[in-house]
């Protein structure tokens, strides 16, 4: 079979998004994502509704990928979809269908690990991106995990450190829902600490066993208490504060981030630094990468935009390197809500 030939379907459906992408090798030919407005208004994610989501809209969502990647489905080479780490009901829509159609057209199909495929989504072909070389450091941040990993090959990852409690997304939405904004609250405070003043409010940087670990807890709780305790005073305190309270919040997180990258970084002697998953869209993060790769000398890694966020093209790079490596899912292959990297 000659490279032209392998064309990777990939379906990404691990929690309120429906994606589906065609990749050629290593580089996307489509990749289409449908979001599920319906959370909003119940402040985050309901299981229930986010698979009755996925059952409706996967169809739509694959043929839109192969008409835009003006691919047929009798060209694919094999289908890649999320085993895992996520919402089992809306795994197991991905699974199904992935599972059927590549019996119907008797394809290998190959089970991805949603988190590694946020780290290899830095090996996508693009104009726009570097590619690091291995070994490398992760540090992969989303609603659900924080760690950071050392990259030894595509599906060699030790972590080095990971939270011990809540994740940093959820942080950030935690945080956003304390002061009165919508679901998800991150990007909110994102946009607006960049008009405030980021030390105008100081919050605990929570200590752990292993200083490389994360913990949030602690970090959500303080805010919750320092803004119950100044609303008591001033009932118009986050009103009159809100950018500050903003940019001191991330100021904190990213701080947090940057000072544990910083000890793997002492700790390996690896200075090839990559983030992945949808929080490395903060831009108060990229920021503060970027600052410290030319203070200490790093080299690195921001994907685009486009890869942060759960999307099908990632999973259509792990698939592609998977499918060289000829690591196959068997039908009898099932979702894992829990998965570890």
């Amino acid at each position: 079979m000659s490279d032209k030939s392998i064309y990777i379907l990939a379906i990404e459906s691990s929690c309120d998004d429906t994606g589906a992408a065609i990749l050629n090798h290593n580089e996307v030919l489509s990749n289409v994502i449908a979001n599920q407005e319906i959370h909003t208004q119940y402040g985050g994610v309901v299981p229930e509704l986010a698979s009755r989501a996925h059952q409706q809209n996967i169809v739509p969502v694959v043929a839109q990928a192969l008409q835009k990647a003006q691919i047929k489905k009798e060209q694919l080479t094999a289908i890649a979809v999320t085993q895992g780490p996520g919402l089992m009901g809306s795994l197991l829509v991905g699974m199904s269908f992935a599972k059927s159609l590549a019996m119907a057209l008797n394809i290998p199909l190959l089970a991805i690990n949603h988190m590694q495929a946020h780290v290899l989504a830095h090996f996508i072909k693009d104009n726009e991106q570097k590619t690091p070389s291995f070994p490398f450091l992760c540090l992969t941040i989303s609603g659900g995990h924080t760690q950071i990993v050392k990259v030894k090959d595509y599906f060699d990852f030790e972590v080095l450190g990971q939270t011990t409690d809540d994740a940093v997304g959820e942080a950030f939405d935690k945080s956003a829902k304390i002061l009165g904004l919508d679901y998800p609250g991150g990007p909110f405070i994102d946009k607006y600490a960049q008009l405030g003043n980021p030390k105008a409010f100081k919050f605990p940087n929570p200590k752990t066993k292993n200083p490389i670990d994360f913990s949030f807890s602690g970090l959500k709780t303080a805010i919750l208490y320092f803004i119950q305790k100044q609303v008591k005073l001033n009932p118009n305190f986050i009103k009159e504060n809100r950018n500050d309270l903003y940019a001191s919040i991330q100021h904190t997180i990213v701080t947090i981030l940057m000072t544990k990258l910083s000890l793997a970084v002492a700790q390996t002697g690896i200075k090839q630094v990559a983030i992945a998953g949808g929080v490395s869209a903060n831009s108060g993060i990229r920021k503060a990468l970027l600052q410290t790769e030319k203070e200490k000398a790093w080299q690195c890694f921001i994907p685009k935009y486009a890869y942060t966020t759960d999307n099908a093209a990632m999973i259509g790079i792990a698939g592609y390197y998977a499918f060289l490596q000829g690591n196959f899912a068997q039908n009898s292959s099932i979702s894992k809500a829990r998965m570890p990297l």
